[in-house]
């Protein structure tokens, strides 16, 4: 299991995998919007459960530890 995989297992009791990836995105500073692709019901319902989940400080910098930002490439 992965490190990002591990971290939003801890969550588990309180939302699904996905919720709380998009809610993870949806909390960056840079991001204002999340492309969801979503092709079923439960796609769509994970995503406006997103919007409205509200991750602590604590659970934000869990799931950050692992992340590690790359130099955007091919915008010359």
């Amino acid at each position: 299991m992965r490190t990002w995989q591990f971290a939003c297992a801890q969550f588990a009791a309180r939302a699904t995998a996905a919720r709380i990836a998009l809610a993870w995105v949806l909390g960056r500073p840079a991001v204002t919007a999340a492309i969801v692709g979503a092709t079923r019901m439960g796609h769509l319902d994970d995503a406006v459960a997103a919007a409205e989940l509200r991750l602590s400080a604590d659970e934000t910098r869990r799931l950050d530890a692992p992340y590690r930002p790359r130099e955007p490439y091919g915008y010359d």
